[in-house]
């Protein structure tokens, strides 16, 4: 286990168990990793933490997660083998008292028989999970234990062996973020609401399963209760080239689907029928596990960039019926196998990267797809929708061709950067990651942290669905507007939404221009009034000896003395479902802006993890970046938590003035030598920063003058800020005509 994993077993933030490895000489030794992320044995951790009376109890989903995670196969056959016993006790709840009964010797001997009825019945003889056989099996006796009592209601608080499903490959997830391609819950739902409702969903590069889950829950919410079943059951079929991630998908689909009718189809027509899943492993373009599926929709996040996707061996392949993608196309041709998959008239959506609709190699195949009518949308999603967050992703929304239909005569492109722009405005904060993955306490203050994400869906969904009724979009500037196709057929058939959309009013007209102008008046005047005086007038007579530097001390020394506590950003979460809670990033504090994140909630299950939480009067450093900066917190950043890369300093009042701290704290030469240096970062060692010991009554007449100039430099701040938009508003107005010469 990782120092993460103890600090969730004992309820604590990583910053604690750095502190016990470094103070306590019996703390357990790393048993495997890394120098800087090495891992360690969960039975000495555990004995520790109890003759510590740090550990009273280990919860049994954190056991259980650790077991996974040192499992001698990995943890994703781990993972499998737990999907396994839980899709048992989920489908054969009859099994439950037996297997409870059997002596954990004979377990995995007897498990393997069970464990394939029920995979051959819920997945196909042909599938992506293997039966585990008693040797495999071996291994993972008290893990198959544990999920077997986490799976009963009372366990854990996660209910049914679904959710347990659901918090154990979360937390792989989680830990391993850069090992998986993920698409995030919110552009998840937004593609499967574009699909439509369809009966057939195919993922030909599933991954994880988060797009064909999206699918099933969508369903699952769009049943009516007491209704008369369809004829036909939901298919979902999906297929990954890694044969660990095609087994997790299955099993997630089969335990996220409605448990099975305890009879027949037949003998209970108004019945629910359980959804089909069929998932393979294997290349879906070189070796296509389904080649005859005629789906309702496809749903796919391909790989990008990929040139080793089978160019010289499909270069005759039935699929290019749009033309042979180049090699450095190979997202032109998951678009292409998409289309072989749908019936007629089915719908495709697939995340795209941003340069595959303009890439002079994949104009040709562009222009058919849109002379055939098989392209019907391109949506720019704003930078932090999905990863790579650093760029805006595109949808595309194709639909194949009805033979004999004429094809449409337009094209809907769609930009949702306003969305993005006016949420880091007001400093909204984005749930399209879901629980658990937003960036909030990671202090980054990009895209991601301010994303308006339900106003980005409502958009898509709205302009989309006025599209597809009619055929036509009237135009909304800046945001959306369906072109004649054929105005889109020249040299470079480029397709990025923002080059055909023209751009919104500049800063909503003249009006608007003049109010910009008279706050930027008032704080100019402001600005003026707090400029400080001649530094003349405070300098030292002719003749004076400068003052010695006279007697420091550090802010290490200060928290060992009690006079400042000392506490460290990034950790914390909220219990799923509560209010959120904003975060201080460390962006914010660069740039003097409120809090604008968002904490991150609990894994179900878990109980939240309290975080840093400012106070009026506080005194906040980011670490990274390597200037000199500290602010004072005021009462409108009060009840945010602290981010990532950020230190917390409270003073006592009775011993500190938490301007003089922020200010001597802000000295160039302070946070030079308290500064490291790697090979591509500077780091600030905030114990080691400096100031002087002086009274109290000397101290507040320091933090009074510091207190003026960090209002004078608020104002400049406002100013600039101010002055730009005025500026550029002034130049779109010129140059669209809402302004005159």
């Amino acid at each position: 286990m990782t120092a993460a994993g103890i600090a969730r077993l004992a309820g604590v933030g990583r910053a604690a168990v750095s502190n016990w490895r470094r103070r306590h000489s019996d703390f357990p030794k790393p048993v495997g990793g890394t120098e800087t992320s090495p891992s360690f044995a969960l039975g000495e951790v555990e004995a520790w933490l109890r003759d510590q009376g740090k550990l009273a109890e280990v919860p049994p989903r954190e056991r259980v997660w650790q077991q996974i995670a040192g499992h001698p196969a990995g943890p994703l056959v781990a993972l499998a083998h737990a999907g396994c016993v839980l899709l048992l006790l989920r489908d054969r709840p009859a099994a439950r008292p037996t297997l409870a009964a059997t002596p954990d010797e004979r377990l995995a001997e007897v498990l393997p028989g069970p464990l394939d009825e029920v995979l051959t019945a819920r997945l196909g003889a042909q599938r992506a999970v293997r039966t585990p056989t008693a040797r495999d099996l071996a291994p993972a006796v008290p893990l198959l234990r544990g999920v077997t009592e986490l799976a009963q209601a009372a366990a854990g608080g996660l209910g049914g062996p679904g959710p347990v499903f659901e918090f154990l490959l979360g937390r792989q997830l989680d830990a391993n973020p850069r090992q998986f391609t993920l698409t995030p819950p919110g552009p998840a739902a937004l593609m499967v609401a574009l699909a439509g409702r369809a009966a057939t969903v195919l993922d030909p590069a599933c991954g994880t399963g988060a797009l064909l889950r999206a699918a099933a829950t969508a369903q699952a919410a769009q049943a009516v209760p007491g209704a008369k079943a369809p004829e036909a059951a939901p298919a979902f079929y999906g297929q990954d080239a890694d044969a660990d991630l095609a087994a997790l998908t299955a099993l997630r689909l089969a335990l996220t689907e409605p448990t099975p009718a305890p009879t027949p189809a037949s003998e209970s027509p108004d019945g629910p029928a359980a959804p089909e899943v069929r998932v393979l492993p294997g290349d879906t373009l070189r070796a296509d596990a389904f080649p005859s599926l005629a789906a309702d929709a496809v749903v796919c996040h391909p790989p990008f960039n990929e040139r080793n996707w089978g160019h010289d061996e499909l270069a005759y392949d039935a699929r290019w019926e749009y033309g042979f993608p180049a090699r450095t196309e190979s997202e032109l041709a998951w678009v292409q196998h998409a289309l072989a998959r749908l019936r007629p008239g089915g719908t495709a959506v697939l995340l795209m990267p941003p340069a595959a609709t303009s890439r002079r190699s994949g104009r040709r195949i562009r222009a058919d797809l849109l002379r055939r009518g098989a392209l019907r949308a391109i949506v720019a999603l704003p930078p932090g929708a999905a990863p790579p967050y650093g760029i805006p992703l595109h949808l595309w929304v194709l639909r194949r061709p009805v033979a004999g239909a004429r094809p449409p005569a337009e094209l809907l492109l769609v930009d949702t950067a306003g969305a993005s722009g006016a949420a880091a405005q007001t400093g909204a904060a984005n749930p399209a990651t879901g629980p658990g993955a937003s960036t909030g306490t990671g202090g980054g203050g990009g895209g991601r942290d301010r994303l308006d994400w339900p106003a980005v869906e409502s958009a898509v969904l709205a302009a989309w669905r006025a599209f597809d009724a009619d055929g036509t979009l009237a135009e909304t500037p800046g945001e959306s507007r369906s072109l004649p196709v054929v105005d889109l057929l020249d040299q470079d058939v480029d397709l990025t939404p923002a080059r055909h959309l023209p751009p919104p009013a500049a800063a909503e007209g003249a009006a608007q221009l003049d109010q910009i102008r008279a706050r930027l008046t008032q704080t100019l005047l402001r600005t003026r009034e707090l400029t400080p005086p001649p530094a003349a007038d405070t300098a030292l007579a002719p003749g004076a000896a400068a003052p010695g530097p006279g007697p420091v001390t550090t802010v290490g020394e200060l928290a060992r003395a009690g006079a400042l506590v000392l506490r460290a950003g990034g950790s914390g979460t909220v219990r799923a479902g509560a209010a959120p809670v904003a975060v201080l990033t460390d962006t914010d504090v660069l740039a003097a802006l409120p809090p604008s994140g968002v904490l991150s909630e609990a894994a179900p299950g878990e109980s939240a993890e309290e975080p840093a939480l400012l106070a009026a009067g506080d005194v906040v450093v980011p670490v990274l970046g390597g200037g000199a900066v500290a602010r004072v917190v005021d009462a409108a950043s009060a009840g945010a938590a602290l981010g990532r890369n950020v230190h917390l300093l409270r003073p006592d009042p009775a011993a500190l003035d938490p301007w003089f701290l922020a200010g001597f704290l802000r000295a160039t030469a302070n946070s030079r030598q308290a500064s490291s240096y790697a090979s591509t970062a500077t780091r600030l060692d905030v114990r080691r920063l400096q100031l002087p010991r002086l009274p109290l009554a000397q101290q507040r007449r320091y933090g009074a003058r510091f207190k003026a100039l960090a209002e004078f430099e608020e104002a400049l701040r406002l100013a600039g800020r101010l002055g730009e938009q005025l500026m550029q508003g002034l130049y779109d107005g010129l140059a669209d005509g809402t302004v005159a010469p």
